[in-house]
């Protein structure tokens, strides 16, 4: 196997740790709710909270992966993530629960940043759609395998045991990163031959190398019409994947009667589904895609065809068959998810610089969970009011189907200094 796959691989088991733990609170919501007298609006905003110091840190947090590099900042993070996850099995109550939720979410604001970072650095530019759908796989596997591991541990030890399980596989990634990951330039294990490769080819497809340090710096990602287009999507994407990452098993139970070790098969069904098909198109646009195209943003195409795929979310309210919900969850997975991936891939396409690649992509990140902690929140009410899920399938459906307007008409020009200004003199692409 080729050197850089293998941290691909790291981002990958990053993800899947990260995302284990966040349908751990999913699985054992219904336990929670009966041990602390929770209403489905008070355990929506337990789903939500997780995101709230997350989607503020992300930008510093982006600032900090592109001073300081992705190994000692995602370490910070995961270190901090790991004891927070491993604080939420002694918590008490609602406002202790509420209170170790927030602090996870900030421990793992870095994730996205030094990983989309860590691609831009390793991964050479006609193959950054399949590192990010590696990368991005693990956020589908790790619900798959919580679901279904946690699931077990959350009938017979009870819930807190899920997270200290949770916490002890973050502090072995821990571990294994500071022990093995450099940067390409200094990683001794690299072959010759594979890190001249890298190195010449991990620049933006096209563009004189000399762009590599033409670093735009966050003023002019902030003023970038193409930067808030892309925000809005992944906001659009991420909506639905909390959907599904926080409700989903609720939905199970509630709908379909399902216990928790059954609910938690079947949740994990669309998940794993949906990692082996965002891995597909991941390859498919990187073998499809030609580097001229690459540098001039074919990519939003693809991700307007992942959203599209997303917005099957709508036709769940009128089927009734157990075999119809989970195939068409688990397209819609797909489809969210998919369009985040490529969405991360879109970035590092447009970005002139890997010197803002940490910056640009927690940007658009931020963008995507100020949606994404809306999600649980706004489902929470509506089950609450309606006493049904279909209301929340709906406006899932509605927003990806802006998402995919928007990045098809807003995203053709490259991310740069003057793009924000109506100055810029560039091609108008296809």
């Amino acid at each position: 196997m080729k050197g850089r796959y293998w941290i691909y691989l790291f981002l990958f088991l990053l993800t899947v740790v990260n995302y284990v733990d966040r349908v751990a609170l999913s699985m054992a919501s219904p336990q929670i709710a009966r041990e602390f007298g929770l209403t489905p609006v008070m355990l929506g905003y337990l789903f939500s909270s997780f995101l709230w110091l997350y989607f503020i840190a992300l930008i510093p947090m982006g600032l900090l992966v592109d001073r300081f590099g992705t190994k000692r900042v995602n370490a910070w993070g995961i270190g901090f993530w790991s004891l927070a996850t491993a604080l939420t099995a002694i918590t008490g109550g609602f406002v202790s629960l509420l209170g170790a939720r927030l602090l996870m979410g900030l421990g793992e604001s870095t994730s996205y940043p030094a990983g989309g970072r860590v691609v831009r650095e390793w991964a050479p530019a006609n193959e950054r759609g399949i590192a990010t759908s590696i990368f991005h796989a693990g956020s589908l596997l790790g619900p798959a395998i919580g679901a279904l591991g946690l699931g077990w541990v959350i009938a017979i030890y009870g819930w807190r045991a899920a997270f200290i399980v949770v916490s002890a596989g973050g502090f072995i990634w821990l571990v294994a990163w500071l022990a093995y990951f450099h940067q390409p330039e200094n990683t001794r294990w690299l072959g010759a031959q594979e890190r001249s490769h890298i190195l010449a080819t991990r620049g933006a497809a096209g563009r004189a190398s000399s762009a590599e340090s033409n670093r735009l710096g966050f003023a002019a990602l902030a003023h970038s019409r193409t930067v808030w287009a892309m925000a809005f999507a992944h906001g659009c994407a991420v909506y639905a994947t909390y959907l599904f990452l926080t409700w989903l098993p609720s939905y199970l139970q509630a709908e379909k009667g399902m216990s928790i070790t059954r609910s938690g098969i079947f949740t994990a069904l669309p998940y794993a589904g949906a990692a082996v098909l965002g891995i597909i198109v991941g390859v498919c646009s990187d073998r499809y895609l030609r580097n001229k195209e690459i540098m001039k943003g074919y990519r939003r195409v693809v991700v307007t065809v992942c959203l599209l795929m997303s917005a099957l979310v709508l036709l769940i309210p009128a089927v009734d068959q157990l075999w119809q919900v989970m195939l068409l969850l688990t397209l819609s997975l797909t489809g969210c998810t998919a369009a985040v991936a490529s969405n991360i891939a879109l970035v590092n396409d447009l970005l002139p610089s890997k010197e803002d690649s940490g910056t640009a992509i927690a940007v658009i990140s931020t963008g995507g969970n100020l949606f994404g902690l809306m999600a649980p929140i706004v489902t929470g009410y509506v089950v609450s009011m309606t006493h049904s899920y279909h209301s929340g399938f709906l406006i899932t459906g509605v927003l990806v189907l802006a998402a995919a307007v928007a990045t098809l008409t807003l995203t053709r020009r490259p991310i740069s200094a003057s793009e924000g200004t109506g100055n810029v003199c560039i091609t108008r692409n296809a």
